[in-house]
């Protein structure tokens, strides 16, 4: 059967079960689905369109597996602060101000513009008015994972715990038969949600097989506070409510001791590492080494740009990487093809779509990447996997596939219009800074 597409590559890295780099391979993609991946000068069948990428690395689309896509419109606004500070006085007061259904939509696409530039083609976002976010992906063709946040307090998006879930499962109803959304839920920590809504989110995530993401031991103080509130550390708390489970994915998990360890040993939980947010705002350090040794799946993630400041995947790979190699102190640390698949099959195991999407493999959704490699900064070449993590590849990321779709094509995006997101951006900053 005639392919749609046909890309020929120097180097190709499937990211599947071996470490294995493929040269002078094709990859085979019909109906947005990978078809063959074949040596180059084997006889191959034919296809409609065939791309020919020789200084080119062709790998998964990286999957941010944390942030907050919205929040870009937030971009530097309170910089150089610890997170309650940063959360309780600048945050959440802007939020409160100027969060809307317009605002997440056009949040979100400014940030996917972002994230597809720099070869992401699946972003977890936990963030209000989530159909709003999930909506700007279906409209631009990209992938995502949307966990309707749940709180305790109002916001502009609901007023009660109750609330918030009715609006979750709903986005799950509306959605869950598009095949670029996979809808989820997102309590925010466990020290801004109580155990009844926790116990009811565990219920209902089980009952309709949806991923859930949490905040957790982000900070010193959230585990000191937990211990004098609860007697017990979150982590503790949330496997005593029966909440956690091989569906929860934990974000930060910078305070982390072997009691911890155990419990996500014994639950299947995964944690989502987001060095360079943990790193701006001082929240300590996520100890991967370690956590892998033990078997605990480790993805990656930017957290939002309002803490980053960027939505570089591959920034945050090298960040994590170097950062693993400090903690430990162990230079051969989170090497650079453990970074590659932290940033691409582990964030998909961890989110639940490791059947669709996380590698390149014969079946699996054609979400790929194009990164020319043989640029002066990453020349001479010894081994692609580790160029595209310790160089600034991303910027010579010329294609982005999502379900083969070019949605960046020749370093230009398809589905979204620059120029127009940059107006509309500067237009939410007047605003916003008229208030300040």
């Amino acid at each position: 059967m005639k392919a749609d597409l046909r890309i020929d590559a120097r180097w190709i890295l499937p990211i599947s079960d071996t470490s294995d780099i493929l040269e002078n391979h094709s990859i085979y993609i019909k109906d947005g689905v990978i078809t063959a991946l074949i040596p180059t000068e084997a006889t191959c069948p034919e296809a409609v369109e065939h791309l020919i990428l020789d200084q080119h690395a062709i790998l998964p689309g990286y999957i941010n597996a944390h942030g907050h896509a919205a929040m870009s419109l937030f971009r530097g606004l309170a910089d150089d602060l610890p997170l309650m500070t940063w959360l309780e006085e600048h945050i959440w007061p802007a939020e409160g101000q100027w969060v809307s259904s317009e605002f997440v939509y056009q949040g979100t696409q400014l940030a996917m513009a972002e994230m597809l530039k720099c070869g992401t083609t699946t972003f977890a976002d936990m963030y209000f008015y989530s159909g709003d976010s999930v909506q700007a992906a279906i409209d631009a063709g990209m992938r995502t994972v949307a966990f309707t946040p749940v709180l305790d307090f109002p916001t502009n998006f609901a007023q009660s715990a109750d609330e918030y879930i009715r609006k979750a499962m709903a986005a799950h109803e509306r959605y869950r038969h598009q095949p670029l959304a996979h809808i989820g839920i997102g309590p925010h920590a466990p020290y801004t949600v109580s155990d009844e809504p926790l116990q009811e989110i565990a219920l209902l995530a089980d009952q309709v097989d949806m991923p859930v993401q949490i905040h957790l031991h982000e900070t010193a103080f959230e585990v000191q506070q937990s211990i004098e509130l609860h007697g017990v550390r979150p982590i503790q708390r949330l496997a005593n409510i029966g909440f956690l489970n091989e569906r929860v994915s934990c974000v930060h998990m910078t305070q982390i001791d072997n009691s911890d360890i155990d419990v996500l040993k014994q639950t299947g939980a995964s944690i989502v590492h987001c060095p360079e947010s943990n790193l701006k705002l001082a929240s300590g350090f996520c100890p991967v080494n370690t956590l892998q040794k033990a078997g605990i799946r480790v993805a990656l993630g930017t957290d939002g740009a309002a803490s980053n400041n960027d939505l570089n995947i591959q920034g945050e790979m090298k960040t994590a990487a170097m950062l693993a190699k400090a903690v430990a102190a162990d230079a051969a640390a989170l090497p650079a093809i453990s970074a590659l698949k932290m940033a691409t099959i582990e964030g998909a195991k961890a989110l639940g779509i490791d059947h669709i999407t996380g590698s390149l493999e014969v079946g699996k959704s054609a979400d790929i990447q194009a990164v020319r490699l043989d640029n002066l900064a990453q020349t001479p070449m010894y081994d692609p996997a580790s160029q595209l993590v310790y160089t600034d590849s991303s910027r010579h990321t010329e294609y982005t596939w999502v379900a083969g779709k070019a949605l960046l094509a020749k370093g230009k995006l398809t589905t979204l219009d620059e120029e127009q997101l940059k107006t509309a951006a500067r237009k939410w900053q007047d605003n916003i800074a008229s208030t300040l």
